[in-house]
């Protein structure tokens, strides 16, 4: 399974939005500096910005255009600590590790925030998120979660919602339950890409898209890495491609699988309208993850739809409006304006993937649909691990990652058959 290009044949409504987007030329000629950064997403923008505030010479390249991948593309949503629930680490990793992974999300949602505040970037951020349940059962486990939080994790942000405060804020009575989390919220992704690529090129990052990696190799302390016009040579280099690496380098490709994901964006629902009062996103608890959110301008973009093996559905919009009808059943006939898909990388326990590849070459990816502010902070991480400290950035690489198992030939199959038989189990 690789895949080469962003797979929506439809335009995002986050490009019809973000403004003005700069093209940047490609690289034509061999370039040496003491970074190179492959990927120009979350990760890349932001560690290429904080190493050329730090004096650092890095360069950066982006095979497409910089965002065009999950990073400008994706839900928007912050979420609060790690993919998985801080007890559920507690439970792995203990309480001491689990509550240094929390506050490290915790200090990557007010960094991001306050990087966007203080560089200008106006990323439409609004507060709030629900998670909701699809099956009663799973309620007894989301009312214990929100007082684990408070009482064991000092975050007093989320609380429990019945099934009437639930129906009441969603406008809608498919769920039976969840939780609120008032300490987080969903942003315009695109605006924080394009934002913080002009933050990196203002402090003197070498920045080119349309500049795809052919190779990159480390020997004898030197890193190099090849594309069609030219060969950058580095002291040290960040693989951020997440999804979108293809065979580039075999260890992130074994531990890093990408999804297809789809998101549609309908017309203003109108400011009577009772989707969603309160402006909160949304997710919910099915494997296949449903979630929504409102526009500044009152639309319901709407995601959920994935694919696991490679192809491009041609019925975007009729899929995402099936969906959105079975929540919302008045807007079964919604006209879909805007629909539009990218390939988000997971790994195998749903945590992200940072290790040493090689010597000075460190690769990071697989934040599993929760990287908004993961993947941004892990770009800061890997700038502060140049400058000589990595104690933070071994938080993550410590984690435990397996491999995807059926190697290069037969991953991606075993991976269609089990993600199809959680989908399968969503239903019944």
């Amino acid at each position: 399974m690789t895949h080469t290009s962003p797979i929506s044949p439809g335009y995002s409504w986050y490009e019809a939005t973000a403004g003005e987007r700069p093209s940047l030329p490609a690289l034509d000629g061999d370039l040496t500096v003491d970074v190179v950064v492959i990927g120009g997403g979350f990760t890349g923008l932001s560690a290429a910005t904080h190493l050329a505030k730090a004096g650092t010479k890095v360069a950066l390249i982006e095979a497409h255009r910089f965002g065009d991948g999950a990073s400008g593309r994706n839900g928007g949503q912050f979420g609060t600590g790690q993919r998985a629930w801080a007890e559920e680490m507690e439970e792995e990793l203990g309480l001491t590790r689990a509550k240094a992974l929390f506050a490290l999300a915790e200090e990557a949602k007010a960094h991001l925030l306050g990087f966007a505040e203080a560089n200008g970037i106006d990323i439409d951020y609004r507060v709030g998120q629900m998670s909701v349940v699809h099956k009663k059962r799973y309620l007894a486990d989301y009312r214990a979660h929100a007082e684990i939080m408070a009482e064991r994790f000092d975050y007093p942000h989320i609380s429990f919602m019945d099934a009437q405060e639930t129906a009441t804020r969603l406008g809608s009575t498919h769920y039976f339950g969840g939780v609120r989390d008032t300490g987080t919220g969903h942003i315009h992704p695109l605006k924080l890409v394009i934002g913080t690529a002009r933050v990196a090129a203002q402090a003197g990052a070498a920045l080119y898209e349309n500049t795809k990696s052919t190779g990159i190799t480390s020997q004898g302390g030197k890193v190099r890495v090849t594309t069609p016009r030219g060969t950058i040579t580095a002291d040290k280099a960040l693989i951020a491609v997440n999804a979108y690496g293809e065979n580039l380098e075999p260890q992130s490709a074994s531990h890093v699988m990408p999804i297809g994901s789809f998101i549609g964006a309908t017309v203003p629902l109108g400011d009577d309208s009772s989707v969603l009062p309160g402006w909160e996103a949304v997710d919910d608890s099915r494997f296949v993850v449903r979630y929504f959110r409102k526009s500044p301008d009152g639309r319901l973009l709407f995601g959920g739809r994935e694919i696991y093996a490679p192809g491009n559905p041609q019925d975007i919009g009729d899929g995402i409006r099936r969906q959105i009808a079975e929540i919302y059943p008045h807007l079964k006939d919604v006209e879909i304006t805007h629909a539009w898909g990218g390939y988000v990388g997971i790994t195998m326990p749903r945590k992200p993937f940072v290790r040493e590849v090689m010597p000075n070459v460190i690769s990071a990816g697989g934040f599993s649909g929760h990287g908004v502010m993961l993947s941004n902070f892990v770009g800061k991480l890997y700038a502060e691990t140049v400058a000589g400290n990595r104690d933070r950035l071994k938080l993550f690489e410590d984690l435990k990652i397996p491999p995807f198992p059926g190697g290069r030939r037969f991953r991606a199959p075993l991976l269609f058959l089990a993600l199809n038989w959680y989908a399968l189990r969503d239903r019944f």
